[in-house]
């Protein structure tokens, strides 16, 4: 009876160590905050995130407002700023400038991924190269009354999403969210990306954002940079893939 009950408590202290061995590791594990670009919102992260979680990681997407420059690095910066320990800050599209600005003097951040992003430099407009780099988004936006800027939800399809079932293109046409024309001339004094490590994702089917300049944001940035046969939404058509990307930043030694 002593030796079984020596051997319950072996066994007790064993499994202890193992699951406090997983709380550490799990714990040590940078938190990922996802930062969506014009026309979408935080729901597009729901294909990335459940593979995240699944690998151990702490996920926070960002709902930002589209109003205002400012305004969108200021929610992003309150919101990193709100993290415990390592972060991994990720950028889709227009999002890639907001966390360009919001990561700015943050010791907590480790690495930046850029995901078919914008990527300006200090004093640069968010729009400034855009019109260099012709792609169809240029013939399927829509302005309002208001200044807000939308994608015509009869081209959504071929300028979003292409490598998406049409049925999924045909819900987010419809829910877009659209962003404050103002935006695009707005830019920063100080960019993150000249201090954090940084990865960049260029989508080679992306018709919002031409192919070529995503290669020139990754060059000038000097991120390391991975290219998919992918539409601009590489998160959702290639979620595996940039989930790997994402990891690979998390487990680099960073500043």
């Amino acid at each position: 009876m002593r030796n079984a009950t020596k051997t319950c408590l072996t066994l007790a202290s064993a499994l202890g160590l193992l699951s406090t061995a997983s709380t550490a590791e799990a714990a040590a594990k940078p938190t990922i905050v996802l930062v969506h670009g014009a026309f979408a919102d935080a729901s597009g992260w729901g294909r990335l995130i459940p593979i995240l979680q699944k690998n151990g990681y702490k996920v926070v997407a960002v709902q930002n407002p589209l109003q205002s420059f400012d305004g969108d690095i200021a929610n992003t910066k309150r919101v990193i700023d709100e993290q415990t320990g390592p972060v991994v800050v990720v950028g889709h599209s227009y999002g890639g400038a907001v966390i360009s600005g919001a990561a700015v003097g943050n010791p907590n951040v480790k690495a930046l991924v850029y995901l078919e992003a914008i990527v300006p430099d200090a004093g640069e407009p968010v729009g400034a190269l855009l019109g260099k780099y012709p792609v169809d988004l240029a013939s399927a936006e829509k302005v309002d009354k208001g200044g807000y800027v939308s994608i015509d939800p009869a081209k959504f399809h071929q300028v979003f999403g292409a490598d998406l079932p049409a049925s999924e293109t045909a819900i987010a046409a419809v829910t877009q969210k659209p962003i404050n024309h103002t935006i695009f001339a707005a830019s920063v004094p100080q960019v993150a990306w000249k201090s954090i490590p940084s990865w960049y994702v260029v989508s080679k089917q992306d018709h919002t954002i031409n192919p070529d300049l995503e290669r020139f944001f990754a060059k000038r940035s000097g991120a390391r940079t991975s290219e998919l046969d992918s539409s601009h939404v590489s998160f959702i058509s290639h979620a595996k893939e940039v989930a790997a990307v994402i990891e690979e930043a998390s487990n680099s030694p960073g500043k």
